[in-house]
């Protein structure tokens, strides 16, 4: 079937409890490392933050569904739904295995009936967390990027990344896969794909020089190929969340790039002007509790619902 890129509906989920994940420190460099998790204060700072990017993406014309996190099991990561679920556009919904043991309470059935009640089809749910049991994860579209016009899955290896559960995901859902390393200027791999690369209709922003000298033709090459304009990106602006951008479309059919106030801080004028001119308007929001205490930035609170509405009969 014929797909998009981009969708005007995205899920969000309103944290109770935000705060910096000690679960999640060893394996996520953009996290705050200084130990500092006082609950309340950041909860405060971060629901004042995640309501703003709520009020910029209404503003702008995307539809947002906001459900709220539950205080118990406390998961402090729950703002960040793309990496325990991706729902597609043949009614699919995907369920991922996390690395850390606190953000596997995440996964929430009734999320999915919620969606349901709404009117959107989910013809079938494909389970991959079991995977857990062996020790190998895959974060959902922050392990992957994903190219959903021509099928390609793009993914650097982590701990978090697993070449195994990629494979079962490729096959599942008829993607081919374009994996590689990606490490920072000490040696540790990027932890999430969706941090160095973003991938929209037309264009493609990546942070080529953290990919291993050796695959970074090949997937500059996989870019291109499917009809991409390239923006590279710099170690100093991936470290900023300037990869960790998403492009979207209104419900009037309008495409525009999500991005933090960090991320559109660290582009220059050239990289803002090419983007606006490839992917329309940009929608930008301060988020810096979140990117600081969380370690991921915008794209990481959305989860893209491309669901098709149920039909009268189904």
């Amino acid at each position: 079937m014929n797909e998009s890129q981009s969708t005007h509906r995205v899920l969000m989920i309103r944290p109770v409890g935000f705060t910096g994940n000690l679960q999640t420190q060893a394996s996520n460099r953009f996290q705050s490392q200084s130990g500092s998790h006082e609950v309340a204060g950041v909860q405060a700072q971060a629901l004042l933050e995640f309501d703003g990017l709520v009020e910029s993406l209404r503003a702008a014309g995307i539809q947002v569904q906001v459900i709220n996190d539950t205080p118990e099991p406390h998961t402090p990561d729950s703002i960040f739904p793309n990496n325990w679920v991706s729902f597609h556009a043949d009614g699919s919904v995907v369920l991922y295995p996390m690395m850390a043991l606190n953000r596997r309470d995440e996964r929430r059935m009734d999320v999915l009936e919620q969606l349901s009640a709404q009117g959107l089809k989910i013809s079938q749910v494909i389970d991959l967390s079991h995977h857990e049991q062996s020790g190998k994860f895959l974060e959902g579209t922050g392990s992957m990027v994903l190219d959903r016009v021509n099928h390609i899955a793009y993914a650097c290896v982590s701990p978090r990344t697993d070449l195994d559960v990629l494979g079962e995901f490729a096959q599942r859902l008829d993607y081919e896969l374009v994996s590689f390393n990606a490490a920072d200027a000490s040696g540790v791999p990027v932890y999430h794909t969706n941090v160095l690369m973003c991938v929209g209709s037309r264009f493609a922003a990546v942070c080529a020089e953290v990919i291993a000298e050796q695959e970074r033709a090949a997937v500059l090459h996989a870019l291109r190929q499917s009809g991409h304009e390239v923006i590279e990106l710099t170690a100093a602006q991936m470290h900023t969340f300037a990869g960790n951008m998403l492009e979207l479309k209104t419900a009037g059919g309008e495409l525009c790039v999500a991005m933090s106030q960090s991320a559109y801080d660290a582009l220059t004028n050239d990289q803002r002007a090419r983007l606006k001119y490839l992917c329309g308007s940009l929608i930008v929001a301060p988020i810096p509790t979140i990117e600081k205490e969380g370690g991921g930035s915008v794209r990481c609170m959305l989860a893209e619902i491309f669901l098709p509405p149920r039909s009268v009969a189904g």
